[in-house]
């Protein structure tokens, strides 16, 4: 009888070979025979699933923000606005180790991202989807009646401040711990509440 695969799953496995080959090698020795081969497949097999390179790649990068999403989507809503914040901000960071190799990938990602349209479609939404969310989240911290552009303003610096955090955590995790980026986080989310 012939073996069963579900090509979702699969799918979902060769995206995390690509990771593992970027988080090793860098983009650069991403290709199908690369891939193919961290996925225990043949070449032949990879294109079942892929129509090519650029097709895995787009995947792989999705895929992260698929994860992100069912992340925050499983978050436990608490009813205290600043804890609720604090709680779909970290689940934004590198501050375990599947974060960071998501984090990793997701920066090489938006180097290539430059030059490859596919990838470059994938980081823009990404990018909308993270402003529109710091501006909800930042919506609900600032105090009631505060003018559009203060909070187009606030939502565009709790967006940098994630993006940086992420940034330094990936290049100098020794540094960056995760207890920095809670402190700065927390920090900074104050002075949202506060108004200061």
């Amino acid at each position: 009888m012939p073996k069963v695969v579900d090509p979702d799953a699969r799918r979902t496995a060769v995206a995390q070979a690509v990771w593992r080959l970027i988080r090793r090698r860098g983009l650069e020795g991403v290709s199908v025979r690369t891939v193919a081969a961290e996925a225990g497949l043949s070449a032949g097999a990879l294109r079942h699933y892929f129509a090519d390179q650029a097709e895995v790649l787009t995947f792989a990068m999705q895929l992260v923000i698929d994860r992100v999403r069912a992340r925050l989507e499983a978050l436990a809503p608490d009813p205290d606005p600043a804890v609720a914040v604090r709680q779909v901000v970290e689940e934004l960071l590198p501050l375990d180790a599947e974060r960071l190799a998501e984090a990793e990938v997701w920066l090489a990602f938006t180097a290539r991202a430059q030059s490859e349209p596919g990838l470059r479609a994938v980081r823009d939404l990404s990018y909308e989807l993270l402003q529109e969310l710091c501006r909800q989240l930042v919506a609900a911290l600032l105090p009631a009646g505060v003018a559009d552009g203060e909070l187009a303003v606030e939502a565009e610096r709790l967006y940098a401040l994630v993006d940086g955090l992420v940034v330094h955590r990936v290049i100098r995790p020794d540094r960056a711990t995760p207890e920095l980026l809670r402190g700065v986080v927390a920090r900074h989310l104050a002075q949202l509440a506060t108004g200061a």
